[in-house]
């Protein structure tokens, strides 16, 4: 049984991977808050990974890093600080959490990273600047770690477009605009966080043991079609 960490698996997709692997992995989770889901093999740690000291672990398989933000401003409104803010929890973050365990990583059993982007890194979106450019940072840490960390630790990262999780839910928060925006892909629907929790477990797993410096886009058509 392969051993987990995961930041962030107290709500949203984070926590959809918690509940989707907890049977078949241990996971120690890191998270502010405890998640609603209670399982032998999960471990929680309440701190905040930008604050607080990182507690040590001695045997480590993969990390998923989950934290994200949906900060939806115009550029005249967003202030030096929110810029600073997405970047500390979307890179930031994910670089100290690495950093730390990446001795122990390893040591791991065809051990993995995985990161989430957004479709909004390749997608030009109005009031998107902030999470775009701290996301298509996250994109570019992947390929770069996938290649130092090469043969031994896989890197990749997932970029979702919306998913029906409480970070989104000012997108969808009535019927016109649930309707409204499953009309904007071309597969006429958004994501449920299973989705991408099954291909968050695919990419840990060794059946993906052939794939590193990858971002895969899960983005319901809205990339890569034009219809």
């Amino acid at each position: 049984m392969k051993t987990l960490l995961i930041v962030g698996g107290s709500k949203g997709i984070g926590n959809s991977i918690l509940k989707n692997l907890a049977p078949t992995h241990k996971i120690i989770n890191i998270s502010r808050t405890e998640p609603d889901f209670k399982h032998q093999n999960i471990i929680h740690f309440g701190l905040n990974v930008l604050e607080d000291q990182l507690p040590d672990i001695e045997q480590l398989d993969s990390i998923i890093y989950c934290p994200g933000s949906i900060n939806l401003k115009p550029l005249k409104r967003l202030k030096i600080e929110d810029f600073t803010n997405d970047f500390n929890i979307n890179v930031i973050g994910a670089v100290k959490v690495i950093q730390h365990y990446l001795n122990v990583l390893k040591n791991g059993n065809k051990p993995s990273i995985l990161l989430f982007s957004t479709v909004a890194a390749k997608l030009g979106m109005p009031f998107h600047a902030s999470v775009a450019a701290s996301k298509s940072a996250v994109e570019g840490l992947t390929k770069s770690l996938g290649a130092e960390f090469a043969p031994t630790i896989r890197v990749n990262a997932i970029a979702p477009t919306v998913t029906d999780t409480e970070l989104a839910s000012k997108l969808l928060r009535n019927e016109k605009m649930v309707e409204n925006m499953k009309e904007r892909h071309p597969l006429k629907k958004y994501l449920a966080p299973n989705e991408v929790a099954e291909m968050a477990a695919f990419l840990i797993s060794d059946k993906a043991a052939s794939i590193s410096g990858q971002i895969f886009q899960m983005d319901c058509g809205i990339v890569s079609f034009k219809i």
